[in-house]
């Protein structure tokens, strides 16, 4: 077999949609290695790299073939009975499939002999063996291409036109992500003829649209690729490797400001400035002192969201009036930038200062009344009716939480929780909801309570998110999730495959991370009902389903963190409503399966299970009069000690030591099930050792369903 060379394939392009580079510039390297793979034109130890730039897309992948192997293969045609006849001459039905195929008919006789006869389930069939010819490389590519571009995750497709040749006047309409310019398609250092997009391949590509030293850049070979452009064209081609530049010069900048000086960390806004740049340079720059007066939340919002600029901030996370740009040039005297960027940025932080100071002159309590012109949902009212149910909900867990003034604080902060809504401030940067609450609170001089808890009821905000800083914070937080889940599901708005808008989700998420971790004292069935009552007959009563919903995202969640799904079943199959005991009890399901008895107490619980199924009205009650069998007597007597043991630990919380007394049980109930018939004939022994059983049951399940971990 021929030696297998390297490829290199780019498409120069005018700048891609910044946040969706990374993923194109991955799914554009990996598709074509994928297509390659499918028609065997890669080595097996071929290796893919990803280019991705402000305009281009490109992949190196190594170990590609010029052509692939030919291939033998064996296709079923039809059953025997169909493609003969009773004399074994071909019928026509076999004649049309050969031809199909390829096959030469011209003699039936032949080409029946050339068939594979072999069995196929019951009948027996007829297979033809072919020698598939490998695919070229020229081909190959050229399938590749098309099929990789037209499943590109593409944000929103551009339309285009291209002029026609002279013998074709007039233009072609072509669709992509945007107009592209160029192909670059290298098999080692030879031009592979493919064209696409109305592009033809070639081996000459474009650099930095200023510092480029050569326009255009020629590629010599796929393997000289990133280094040409780098040298000759002013690009760091690779995603990944730029991106490591621009966190290397970020900290660099930073460290010359003193100790503990960093640039504030965004995964996605260094993502999104790798893809604005080609070869970055960062550059320091400065904002009026004045500006910190105004909330950092805000000065740093509107630097990330609108500029793409990099704060700065000490080690106790307050921000400096110095900020870092990563520019796409780099002049020999920066100052220019600097001062454009300076200039930019001080109206941005000027119209901030100044949405505060106006927010300011006016309470939050003043804005309540606003909300009642701000709608919620058409099917559930305004902002202004949420509130009043968020109070009533919010009113109710704090009584069951704690004293009045746990009431009273609560109330106060869900009244005012949604009244930033209609503040200059938030109007502008809705994602300052809640955080401009708190500064505005604290202004009032409502005290840190309340403040807090007007910021953080919005928490969790996202998985790993902090929960809310304190009780009333918790009670506000629980109250705006359970009104937001409740409504929603009472009027059919849920959550179906991918699609969310509300978040429900995370809503749910979020109440079962509250009542997990805080280990709350109450039940969420209650908690559902009482939300429900707060809207009257507006909606249906979805408790049910949601309750499921919330149990289904609490099991995946538990999955996650490590416990296995018999772990899992076996606790939530009993719906614990005190979601704080669902570890505690995932932790003594644990330690009873590693016991001896274990598998043998399960595998029992689960023959109980069974039995019980088929008598459902059966009461736990025993007569020990009508115990007649040793081992049931052996039985009843080792429950009478062991159960009350095992009850008295459940009731103090103890649940692994409930198990590991219930563990006592098992030789017991073996000699038990050994011994003893429980259907026996009369009637009353019958249900004596049916009461008996679901006495056993009803011990042994307090926990978790044992039956759960039977194999």
């Amino acid at each position: 077999m021929m030696t297998s060379k390297n490829l290199l394939v780019e498409l120069f392009v005018e700048e891609l949609p910044p946040k969706a580079l990374k993923k194109l510039g991955e799914a554009f390297a990996n598709g074509l290695a994928e297509q390659l793979k499918a028609q065997g034109l890669l080595n097996t130890d071929s290796q893919t790299t990803a280019y991705a730039t402000p305009r281009r897309l490109a992949a190196h992948i190594s170990h590609v073939w010029l052509k692939a192997e030919d291939k033998a293969v064996r296709q079923k045609l039809m059953p025997v009975s169909v493609g003969l006849d009773a004399a074994g001459h071909a019928t026509p039905a076999l004649l049309k499939k050969l031809a199909a195929l390829g096959a030469d008919v011209s003699n039936p006789a032949a080409a029946v002999a050339a068939l594979k006869r072999a069995p196929d389930g019951k009948a027996e069939a007829l297979f033809y063996d072919n020698l598939v010819t490998g695919a070229t490389l020229d081909t190959g590519l050229q399938k590749a291409l098309e099929d990789t571009i037209a499943k590109l995750p593409i944000p929103k497709v551009m339309s285009y036109q291209l002029e026609r040749d002279c013998a074709l006047p007039g233009w072609s309409s072509v669709h992509f992500v945007r107009p592209a310019h160029g192909l670059v398609a290298l098999h080692g250092s030879t031009v592979v003829p493919v064209t696409v997009l109305g592009l033809t391949a070639g081996s000459t590509t474009h650099g930095h649209r200023f510092e480029a030293a050569l326009s255009p850049v020629p590629i010599v070979d796929a393997d000289t690729y990133a280094a040409t452009l780098a040298r000759d064209g002013a690009v760091i081609a690779s995603f990944a490797e730029r991106r490591a530049e621009i966190v290397r010069q970020l900290t660099a900048a930073a460290a010359t400001f003193g100790k503990g000086i960093h640039p504030i960390e965004d995964d996605a806004l260094l993502d999104e400035v790798t893809a604005l740049v080609e070869r970055p340079k960062v550059l320091v720059c400065t904002f009026d002192k004045e500006f910190l007066d105004v909330p950092q939340e805000c000065l740093i919002l509107t630097m990330k969201a609108n500029q793409k600029y990099f704060p700065l901030l000490d080690a106790q996370g307050r921000l400096s009036h110095q900020f870092l740009v990563v520019s796409n040039i780099s002049p020999a005297d920066a100052s220019a930038v600097i001062e454009g960027n300076e200039r930019v940025v001080r109206p941005r932080l000027a119209d901030a200062k100044f949405f505060f100071d106006q927010d300011r002159k006016k309470t939050l309590e003043s804005r309540v009344a606003g909300l009642d012109k701000v709608v919620y949902h058409n099917k559930l009212g305004s902002q202004g009716a949420r509130v009043e149910r968020v109070r009533a909900i919010a009113r109710g867990i704090a009584a069951r939480m704690g004293d009045a003034q746990l009431v009273a604080q609560a109330d106060k902060a869900a009244m005012l929780a949604k009244a930033d809504l209609v503040s200059d401030m938030v109007g502008e940067f809705p994602e300052l909801q809640g955080i401009m609450g708190r500064y505005y609170a604290q202004n009032d001089g409502l005290g840190n309570a309340v403040a807090d808890a007007i910021e953080d009821h919005y928490k969790p905000r996202f998985a790993g998110d902090t929960l809310p800083r304190n009780t009333t914070g918790v009670v506000l937080a629980l109250a705006d999730k359970l009104e937001t889940l409740v409504g929603m599901f009472g009027i059919g708005n849920l959550p179906t495959g991918d699609k969310d808008p509300f978040a429900l989700r995370r809503h749910a998420l979020g109440v079962i991370r509250m009542l997990v971790e805080k280990d709350l004292p109450l039940e969420l069935e209650q908690l559902l009902q009482a939300a429900h009552t707060v809207f009257g007959a507006h909606i249906t009563d979805a408790t049910t389903a949601l309750l499921d919903f919330m149990f289904e995202r609490l099991a995946g969640s538990l999955r996650e963190q490590g416990y296995s799904p018999q772990e899992v079943d076996a606790v939530l199959a009993l719906r614990p409503q005190r979601l704080g005991d669902v570890s505690k009890r995932l932790g003594a399901v644990r330690s009873f399966a590693a016991l001896p008895e274990a598998a043998a107490l399960a595998a029992a619980n689960k023959r109980i299970g069974n039995i019980l199924k088929k008598e459902p009205d059966v009461d736990a009650h025993v007569s020990e009069i009508l115990l007649r069998e040793p081992a049931e007597i052996a039985l009843c007597a080792a429950m009478k000690e062991t159960v009350p043991a095992a009850d008295a630990r459940f009731e103090a919380g103890d649940y692994t030591g409930a198990l590991q007394t219930l563990a006592a049980l098992r030789t017991p109930v073996d000699a038990f099930f050994e011994g003893v018939m429980v259907n026996a004939e009369a009637p009353e022994l019958r249900l004596n050792r049916q009461g008996l059983l679901k006495r056993l049951h009803l011990a042994m399940n307090r926990v978790a369903d044992l039956s759960r971990l039977a194999s």
